[in-house]
């Protein structure tokens, strides 16, 4: 029999059923503003935000006495048991999962989670959606309002380059502050906590914008709580979504309002005219003047001249820690962001202290209606309840059944997981962890050739005296473990003299780590990008590593078994041997592709500046992308800069288009890297050579995908120098300078949310992510 506790919510019986969510490699019940749960909850996804309750009472024989069923909401970024228990299962995560509940914590036992599945199935298939007339006109009368968009899409995330000072306190921290705020989001829809002592303290804010209903703003901030962790191990970080806000620090930031990191969002895919322009600009003045006398929120809605239906809608507001004055500075600064963003249809103002967004498009929320009009919606829902009963009830099992599809698909790619997982142990590509661990004298500081956010890469010598390269991952979420078993599977596939290779890997220790062969060079930037090591690639050395690494690409797209699209070609991802030989790494975000795809849409990754246009705005994937990244990489070569520099550096525009401007004005010569020494009287052919390259780099970077060439084209181009090269066309026209996007590497995230059209960033450093 079940047995029965009023705060315990976890039971050693096997019929016990609860919800998890994964935060931080640890397991918990989410808490729902709309009920409470109960030790004989069962939870059943039906859809992405909208889940079906069953409430449960069991006889011996596992058969169920009685159901109700009760209808919620929550997050995305909420699991079913069947998830969290993918995560569970694998070795590398972060700390025992913990099963939390009203008046404890304790260590699951895998046994117990084991025995859940099965018996989770039997219920399910036991359970029909018969639920309570009341509850479905209740549900009717608050998806009005619950289901209003709570505006949970990541826009961007930025980490802190510290790490955390101690795991054991950090983290425990880190949730109290969380567990805080969440108490006052769901009364006033912001919150602020303090959680610690020392160097382990935890500040932290989160503030849902001031059209976000209480539910909303509740969702939103769950969506908020689960991203952010992603940070770790470093011990601060920020995340903006389109309807809140959250910061978490290691001191006091609550009267901040203006920082470094203050930027602009810009949309890129559609340009306005003066008339949306001009309506833009009275908009977003007239936010920022009201703002401050209303509590630091307002919003505004300008209607654009010359037009029927065209407006620009925008909304700002302060964090409300912040004063008036401080309010009226954070959205001035603001405010002349966002307007740099014109002529485009859309911007976001990212502040320390505030946030601002203008639109084409209505993002903003209704206000809630009056209590008369909540009368009319009763009247209204009792008289068609009867009528549309029946369809929600269908609505809900096929909701129901397609979940039920996805993951038995989702489980297939797990399966797949563990059993690389097995093979590798089972093979010569397994290293033991002791092992590696000697040969980096137990991952000494001395021995660290760089660091990212996905990890560490260090040197080892085994034994018998081969050098190695570690890369050390940071395993703490699901993403990053299909990521190692990615990067395994495709490089462990394909061998090409101009791949960096694979040795092994460890994945039954403590931590997972990938052992490649070791590169004494290390990586390109290091050279390229120094005035002093510049000097060492002369242009032949430089012409020899252009062609290793388009052969490699070539290998990569139409000569391996399976086509693979590398998705982050840049210069800190090709390395290079004793003899200066282009090598490229970082197979990570690699993707496959069937023969008969003409393209994939994906979660966007990679590095700004080395996107190709088409995949930041789109998300669409061909191999197209990696020519354009090999075209940005062509010119950097030339001349030694590098792309994604900031708008505060010398050259403000990007390498594409620094480069035709000087192709378009016959003055391409200007653009070679002064390391380069070419003398006045140096050999004509060379200058020939390297203005072909910069004419190539630029059709491999046009705008239309159609029009560059694929990679064995330009590999031709490039050796073949008597063929005649066509024009290029005009580059695509990103403002790069005004656009943050995430960064993988540098910074520790990862891409968050595959429905935005907004990008993950990384600067690798020395050694693969």
């Amino acid at each position: 029999m079940l047995q029965r506790s009023s705060h315990v919510l976890w039971h050693n019986t096997e019929q016990d059923m609860v919800c998890r969510s994964h935060v931080w490699g640890k397991l918990f019940i989410p808490k729902n503003p709309l009920f409470s749960f109960s030790p004989e909850a069962a939870l059943i996804s039906v859809s992405k935000q909208t889940f079906a309750l069953l409430l449960l009472n069991f006889e011996d024989g596992n058969k169920v006495k009685k159901g109700k069923c009760r209808l919620g909401f929550l997050p995305s970024s909420i699991h079913t048991l069947e998830v969290a228990l993918r995560i569970h299962s694998h070795p590398n995560i972060l700390n025992p999962p913990l099963f939390r509940t009203d008046s404890a914590e304790f260590p699951a036992r895998e046994s117990d989670l084991d025995r859940i599945i099965p018996k989770m199935k039997k219920v399910v298939s036991l359970i029909s959606f018969q639920c309570n007339f009341f509850l479905l006109i209740k549900f009717l009368l608050l998806s009005e309002t619950v289901m209003a968009e709570p505006r949970a899409k990541t826009v961007q995330v930025t980490c802190g380059h510290v790490l955390e000072h101690n795991t054991t306190i950090f983290v425990p921290n880190f949730v109290a502050t969380m567990e805080k705020i969440s108490d006052q989001m769901r009364k006033t829809g912001f919150g602020t906590a303090v959680v610690g002592t020392g160097p382990d303290t935890n500040y932290g804010l989160a503030q849902c914008y001031g059209d976000l209903s209480l539910l909303d703003c509740v969702l939103c901030y769950a969506e908020a709580r689960t991203v952010l962790p992603q940070c770790f191990p470093y011990n601060s970080g920020r995340i903006f979504l389109d309807g809140c806000f959250m910061r978490a620090e290691n001191y006091s930031f609550f009267n901040e309002y203006t920082g470094p990191g203050d930027r602009a969002v810009c949309g890129n895919t559609t340009k306005k005219n003066s008339s949306f322009q001009d309506a833009a600009r009275h908009a977003v003045l007239k936010a920022v003047q009201d703002a401050p006398n209303n509590k630091g929120y307002a919003k505004a809605n300008i209607a654009v001249a010359g037009t029927t239906n065209q407006s620009v809608y925008v909304l700002a507001d302060c964090w409300r820690t912040l004063d008036k004055s401080s309010c009226n500075t954070c959205l001035e600064n603001a405010s002349s962001s966002i307007l740099g963003c014109l002529p485009w249809s859309e911007g976001r103002a990212l502040n320390t202290g505030c946030f601002m967004r203008y639109s084409d498009t209505d993002f903003l929320n209704k206000e809630q209606e009056n209590e008369s009009s909540r009368g009319n919606v009763v009247v209204i829902a009792v008289a068609v309840i009867s009528s549309v009963i029946v369809s929600v009830v269908g609505v809900i099992i096929g909701v129901y059944i397609w979940k039920q599809r996805y993951i038995q698909k989702k489980r297939r790619g797990s399966n797949d997981a563990e059993k690389l997982a097995k093979t590798l142990q089972n093979n010569n590509l397994n290293f033991k962890y002791s092992t590696l661990d000697k040969a980096t004298g137990s991952f000494h500081e001395n021995n660290k050739l760089g660091q990212g956010g996905f990890g560490t890469v260090y040197k080892g010598v085994l034994a018998d005296g081969r050098e190695i390269a570690i890369k050390r991952l940071y395993f703490n979420n699901r993403h990053r473990a299909a990521d190692f078993y990615n990067e395994v599977r495709i490089i462990s596939s394909v061998e090409h003299k101009n791949l960096v290779r694979l040795l092994g890997c460890s994945c039954s220790g403590p931590e997972s780590l990938l052992v490649y062969e070791f590169l004494p060079n290390k990586s390109l930037d290091r050279f390229i990008f120094d005035k002093n090591k510049g000097k060492e690639l002369n242009w032949e050395k430089r012409y020899e590593i252009i062609i290793g690494t388009a052969e490699g690409l070539v290998y990569l797209h139409e000569n391996s078994k399976i086509k693979i699209i590398h998705r982050d070609i840049k210069a800190s991802n090709i390395l290079l041997d004793a003899r200066l030989r282009a090598k490229i790494a970082d197979f990570g975000l690699a993707r496959t592709f069937q023969e008969d795809q003409s393209h994939i849409t994906t979660a966007i990754a990679g590095t700004l500046g080395y996107m190709a246009p088409e995949y930041l705005a789109h998300g669409q994937l061909t191999e197209k992308a990696d020519v354009y990244s090999f075209g940005v990489l062509l010119l950097e070569i030339v001349t030694g800069r590098q792309n994604n520099r900031s708008k505060a550096s010398e050259y403000s525009d990007s390498i594409v288009t620094v480069a035709w401007k000087h192709f378009q004005e016959g003055s391409a010569e200007q653009l070679f890297d002064p390391n380069l020494e070419l003398q006045e009287d140096h050999n004509g052919n060379v200058k020939d050579e390297i203005l072909r390259a910069v004419h190539i780099g630029l059709l491999c970077t046009q705008e239309v995908p159609s029009l560059r060439p694929i990679m064995s084209k330009a590999l031709q181009m490039l050796t073949k120098k008597e063929e005649e090269l066509v024009a290029p066309s005009n580059p695509p026209f990103l403002d790069e300078s005004t656009m943050e996007l995430h960064d993988t590497s540098a910074d520790p995230f990862y891409p968050i949310n595959a429905a935005d059209s907004i990008a993950t960033v990384s600067h690798s450093s020395f050694y693969p992510r």
